[in-house]
């Protein structure tokens, strides 16, 4: 799939991940609008990649591209897209975190074609996975290049894969745990980084194989009845952590929905 022309509108560090994914060969697209507003980003994009236009301002953005993508913080993401005039049917995908499709539209004043997106920093290495909705072909397509997509059915499906994209942190935080435990009892910090990250990366990759999506199998795969990680999932379980990461997450889920202050 190659676009014509991709503008972003917003050029933080979720737009210039996309960009570089895109701009990978072979490229995904013949021609990249940016923004100005973070001049030292839309900068170094420019002077990297020949395709990568910076725009004088927004609605130039708008203006010289196929598809737009609103890559803008949330807290000014209002005052910016109503300054902004779209076409009819002009393709536009919204990567503005925790704000409603209708309230994306209502801004927009236009009858164009809307989806939502998720994408993470992995995508400027065409991998990992973006949540999209509404379900749509080309978009998928597009996400499909740097890396997979999923097409979410409803609004709620969005907002669930959206809550898991905070595990981000947690997963780094129980590689943190283990290295602190390590280096506590005498191992190296060095050698503690080195044992662990391959460690957590190949089990990523055991997940990640396609067909296998049961990770309680996968658990009762690597815990030997009796043996070492049996035992530590189940003192794991037992201080609480299952009920714990679900309240954390339920917490997250009310915040994206709007329900909770």
């Amino acid at each position: 799939m190659v676009e014509k022309s991709i503008g972003f509108v917003g050029t933080g560090a979720i737009s210039e991940a996309m960009v570089r994914g895109l701009l990978r060969e072979p490229p995904a697209v013949q021609e990249v609008h940016v923004s100005p507003r973070n001049s030292e980003i839309a900068a170094r994009l420019a002077a990297e990649f020949s395709a990568v236009q910076i725009a004088p301002d927004n609605q130039a953005v708008v203006d010289r591209s196929e598809v737009v993508v609103l890559a803008i913080r949330p807290q000014i993401a209002e005052e910016v897209i109503r300054q902004l005039r779209f076409r009819a049917g002009q393709a536009v995908i919204g990567v503005v975190a925790a704000t409603r499709r209708d309230s994306l539209l209502e801004w927009i004043d236009a009858d164009v074609h809307l989806v939502q997106a998720i994408p993470l920093p992995f995508v400027a290495d065409r991998q990992g996975v973006t949540a999209i909705f509404p379900p749509d072909q080309a978009v998928a397509a597009l996400f499909n290049v740097l890396g997979s997509a999923v097409e979410c059915e409803s609004r709620k499906e969005y907002d669930l894969l959206a809550a898991a994209t905070a595990l981000m942190s947690t997963y780094f935080g129980v590689m943190d745990m283990a290295a602190t435990w390590l280096e506590a009892n005498g191992l190296d910090a060095n050698k503690a980084g080195a044992f662990l990250a391959p460690l957590f990366e190949s089990l990523a990759q055991r997940a990640n194989v396609p067909g296998v999506h049961d990770f309680t199998e996968l658990s009762n795969e690597f815990a030997t009845k009796g043996g070492l990680n049996e035992q530590v999932l189940v003192d794991f379980e037992n201080a609480g952590a299952r009920t714990g990461l679900h309240r954390a997450l339920d917490r997250v889920f009310a915040r994206i929905e709007g329900r909770d202050s």
